[in-house]
């Protein structure tokens, strides 16, 4: 793996997130997904799905909010799945965008957004140690 390469596109990837997300809201699977991206510098609107509302209530109140939403679930069976339902209970209502989520799945070795803060570091030490 070209740590530095794959260090380069995942930080270009957060900052065209971020900036998309001045204007649209993302969403997570829970609290701790929140406040990974608060450490990566997110300071704008992110919604966490686990607040005790199952999926359809909690899309019924997405679409009655929002036109379109970033969907940044984990890029695991059980985060795919979520992506898939949220997706299914959204459409023709919300446009979802799933690029990030694609986009970390492509380009890290981890399978959680909780992960990312740290993989970042490590990744950054490892390219450190090499120079």
């Amino acid at each position: 793996m070209d740590y530095k390469k794959s260090l380069e596109d995942i930080e270009e990837i957060l900052l065209e997130l971020m900036e998309e997300n001045k204007e649209i809201p993302i969403i997570v699977e829970g609290d701790k997904d929140i406040e990974a991206l608060r450490k990566l510098g997110f300071t704008r609107n992110i919604i966490s799905i686990n607040k005790g509302v199952n999926l359809s209530d909690f899309c019924d109140r997405i679409a009655n909010k929002f036109g379109n939403i970033i969907i940044l679930t984990d890029w695991d069976r059980r985060g795919g799945h979520i992506c898939y339902t949220i997706r299914k209970n959204l459409q023709g209502r919300v446009v979802c965008n799933i690029k990030y989520r694609e986009l970390f799945a492509k380009n890290t070795t981890i399978r959680t957004l909780e992960g990312l803060p740290s993989w970042i570091e490590t990744i950054r030490k490892k390219i450190q140690k090499n120079l």
